[in-house]
């Protein structure tokens, strides 16, 4: 239920479409979180086939791939959503916004921890890919397109293939 609540904040807070409560419903965003939870929730119990079947369900479902085994903080907000994957060793800060097409993804070259860790307070804009085991900083903010495979320090703001900062606010 907290979820929910959250969620519903979040949502208003995020998106001025938003017309009604029961909208959040209907959200891409809100229905493949709450797969997540149900499936990470099996992957912890070692029941990885049923985490893998209700990821897979969300993806179909939603356009959002989130594996079971990544770990999302709270109010995650994802705007559109189509084309969103989230790889299995993705930490996900708290207040973490982030538009249609984004990948958090691994390199291939990786064993272990091979996703992003994504800070605080980041935002990610559509198209973007971040990928291996690095780190994004809170407040950062990664522009539409950017490709980002190194670390990334809290408050820069970071466009182009390959991520460059432009920005920095301390």
């Amino acid at each position: 239920m907290r979820f929910i609540k959250e969620q519903i904040k979040t949502i208003r807070k995020n998106d001025p479409a938003l017309h009604s409560t029961l909208e959040v419903f209907l959200y891409p965003s809100f229905r493949a979180q709450l797969y997540h939870k149900i499936a990470k929730f099996f992957y912890n119990k070692k029941h990885y086939v049923i985490a893998r079947y209700l990821s897979e369900r969300a993806k179909r479902k939603t356009g959002i791939e989130i594996h079971p085994g990544a770990i999302i903080g709270k109010n995650l907000f994802i705007d559109h959503g189509t084309g969103v994957i989230i790889g299995e060793t993705t930490i996900i800060g708290d207040n973490v916004v982030m538009f249609h097409g984004v990948t958090l993804g691994g390199t291939g070259k990786e064993k272990g921890k091979r996703h992003p860790t994504i800070e605080d307070n980041v935002y990610i804009g559509c198209g973007a890919k971040i990928l291996g085991n690095i780190t994004i900083g809170k407040n950062a903010k990664i522009g539409a397109n950017a490709v980002v495979l190194n670390d990334v320090e809290a408050n820069a703001t970071i466009v182009g293939i390959p991520g460059k900062t432009i920005k920095r606010t301390d």
